[in-house]
């Protein structure tokens, strides 16, 4: 349990530092950015796979091959997901991709309620309309919705859906996805060389090493993440995931300086609210099965 912890800590901080690595590239168009991290993710890893010598699930593949449209969709929203949030933290809107996984998690419990017809408990009810609360203040507050964060949001919950359903699990799913974007990563990539814009060709050692950095920087959290969901409950890794868009948010309030007013505070504090909301009802939820697992053995016994 405590080295779960450790793990899923491990991840989500990585992840939250995500934009350091991203602000870092600047110079480099988001797009090219995430062609790059296609191509390296999946050097990377294609290469722990073959360590492990983990290969047998391709024979999934070979007896499903309607999983490939499953796995293109996702690879499309993953791409999006990616490359919004990429461009997000090179625009200054370090803040609002903070936002967008703030509401992932109750938003992924709107689609559970939509797409699988999962009954919500009242307080997930509560928590959800608290958060659309926030988000339609943000939207009176700016003039426009929050779209960055909604769209994140958005994209990672029907991702999540769909790799929740897939047989397949993070590690190999990630590699089928990024060898799926694959051909439209280096078609993209030999366009921008052919125009002397590739900026890994044409970018000094520094800029070179920074972007085959984009391997690791995507599996090594995605590594830890697994290994921390193979060891505590996924109750608990829900509770741990904000640890992520907090540090986003901390980074873009206090290194990157930028606006957080009042009217915004309102706006996240009403979204926070709802965040308490649903995490205080996955607490009592983990109390209540935890004490039914105990009281079980009990009275087994004493009947």
């Amino acid at each position: 349990m405590n080295w779960g912890v450790a793990y899923a800590l491990g991840a989500y901080l990585l992840w939250g530092l995500f934009p350091l690595y991203f602000k870092a590239l600047i110079r480099v168009p988001p797009l090219q950015i995430l062609a790059h991290r296609m191509v390296w993710s999946l050097v990377l890893l294609v290469l722990v796979l073959a360590v492990r010598r983990h290969f047998a699930w391709l024979r999934v593949l070979r007896e499903r091959p309607r999983l490939m449209l499953r796995f293109a969709l996702s690879a499309m929203l993953l791409s999006t997901n990616w490359g919004v949030y990429i461009w997000a933290i090179n625009s200054g809107h370090v803040v609002d991709a903070s936002l967008g996984y703030y509401i992932n998690p109750l938003m992924s419990v709107v689609v559970g309620a939509l797409v699988l017809a999962e009954r919500l408990r009242p307080a997930q009810w509560l928590a959800v309309a608290i958060a659309a609360a926030g988000v339609a203040w943000l939207t009176w507050e700016i003039g426009h919705l929050p779209w960055i964060a909604l769209i994140l949001a958005l994209s990672f919950s029907i991702y999540g859906l769909l790799r929740k359903t897939a047989p397949l699990g993070s590690l190999e799913g990630l590699a089928l996805e990024t060898s799926v974007l694959l051909p439209i990563a280096l078609a993209y990539l030999g366009w921008e060389g052919a125009h002397g814009q590739d900026a890994f060709l044409h970018g000094g050692l520094g800029l070179r090493l920074m972007l085959l950095a984009a391997g690791p920087v995507t599996a090594i959290p995605l590594l830890l993440f697994a290994s921390a969901a193979r060891r505590i409950p996924l109750s608990l890794l829900g509770i741990l995931q904000y640890s992520m868009p907090t540090v986003v948010l901390a980074l873009g309030v206090y290194l990157y300086h930028e606006p957080f007013h009042r009217g915004r505070a309102i706006g996240f504090g009403l979204v926070w609210i709802g965040v308490i909301v649903y995490l205080s009802d996955v607490l009592w939820r983990m109390r209540v099965n935890a004490a039914a697992g105990r009281d079980g053995p009990s009275a087994r016994r004493s009947e």
